[in-house]
């Protein structure tokens, strides 16, 4: 069964190579995505069935740290993933004190991402 999934990103070309991969890689079925720190808010509360959120850190509005502070208090079994462009180490460790489960750079991560899931999807099982 696809582990049920919201994307946090606002760039519509990440989200067009993204989405199969996600899709074809690692059994991730992308049920609905988000452009904006308030739109992912009000996706992932309207949403229930969400088992992993993938959270840019910029996006058209405001900040991948805010929904990362939304998801705080989200069940156990609900994982939130940081990918973005924009990592350092002082953002890696903001974005875990916030609760992040993991924070990938897109640049060079993306395995270690992949893996990650997988790893999910394992648990799930």
């Amino acid at each position: 069964m696809p582990l049920v999934t919201i994307l946090i990103e606002d760039s519509k070309t990440i989200r067009d190579h993204l989405i199969p991969a996600l899709r074809e890689l690692a059994d991730i079925d992308v049920v609905a995505f988000a452009e904006t720190a308030s739109q992912a808010v009000e996706t992932l509360q309207q949403n229930d069935a969400w088992e992993l959120a993938i959270v840019d850190l910029f996006l058209k509005e405001g900040s991948g740290l805010a929904v990362l502070r939304a998801c705080q208090s989200r069940a156990a079994h609900k994982h939130v993933v940081v990918l973005t462009n924009y990592l350092n180490t002082r953002i890696r460790e903001e974005c875990l004190m916030l609760g992040a489960d993991a924070v990938f750079d897109k640049s060079n991560e993306i395995e270690a991402f992949f893996d990650h899931c997988h790893g999910i999807r394992r648990q799930g099982q």
